[in-house]
């Protein structure tokens, strides 16, 4: 199995997800031996973005780290976890608020895919950009 990174690289649907990981110097973490759980943004959730954001992002490495630690929580948190939970405690901080009750929501963005495993971890696809 490929690890978070190489697993995203591969999906072909996070080219924009990845490009900001590399430009915040945070692939060799997410590499790492971890577990981690990544609820990761397609590109086209970053296409719904503000025009210009994130270009504005990828010039703001401090602001960009912070957003992309926010789809990021210590362990492996399976969808099977996520259920029972009402929030999750992300790298950067804050807390995620998650919401089973119709499908599986963290905080405005709804989970497409849940449980895409990695060596280090798994992935859930999410719609949104999380905003801390």
């Amino acid at each position: 199995m490929a690890d978070i990174v190489d697993t995203a690289v591969n999906a072909g649907s996070f080219n924009t997800l990845v490009t900001a990981v590399k430009a915040a110097g945070l692939v060799d973490t997410l590499k790492g031996p971890g577990p981690f759980t990544v609820f990761a943004p397609t590109d086209d959730a970053f296409a719904k973005l503000p025009e210009g954001t994130v270009e504005s992002l990828l010039n703001d490495i401090p602001q960009l780290t912070k957003i992309l630690t926010y789809h990021v929580v210590s362990g492996k948190v399976m969808a099977a976890d996520v259920v029972n939970m009402d929030s999750a405690p992300t790298v950067q901080g804050s807390n995620l608020k998650i919401d089973a009750s119709n499908g599986v929501k963290v905080n405005d963005a709804s989970v497409v895919t849940p449980d895409v495993d990695a060596d280090n971890g798994v992935i859930h696809v999410i719609d949104s950009v999380l905003i801390p």
